[in-house]
């Protein structure tokens, strides 16, 4: 908890859990490039709950290590910027084999996905 009973959390609603649902956003989803990522987009009618999140990272990008904090920085990217990405979406996110895992910085990743996510929700506000 922080300071004035506020939680920063990532709940379970939030997250792409099953193999079903990552499928359907490879084989239905709209996909996106980033310099580092690849996004797969699959629009879901209006439920409110928001975007959720999956992450695929290939063991070609790295060892556990590496892929395990990339997946970190990519759900504190999404959780502290959430109200950005007001689409009833799935989104699944792929880093990319070439990614610089032993420099990548939080304010990379950010400065990478945010705009990007901003200009997708920009461009489909009839699913906002």
């Amino acid at each position: 908890m922080t300071e004035g009973g506020a939680r920063f959390s990532f709940p379970s609603s939030q997250k792409l859990t099953k193999r079903t649902e990552y499928l359907a956003c490879y084989n239905r989803g709209q996909r996106y490039f980033t310099t580092y990522f690849i996004l797969f987009i699959l629009p879901r009618p209006y439920d409110g709950l928001g975007p959720r999140l999956g992450t695929a990272v290939s063991k070609k990008v790295g060892k556990a290590v590496r892929r395990n904090r990339i997946k970190r920085l990519i759900k504190e990217c999404f959780r502290r910027n959430r109200e950005a990405i007001p689409l009833d979406v799935d989104l699944v996110v792929v880093p990319k084999k070439r990614i610089p895992t032993k420099t990548l910085t939080y304010q990379q990743v950010e400065d990478d996905l945010v705009p990007r996510l901003c200009k997708i929700s920009r461009e489909h506000p009839a699913t906002s």
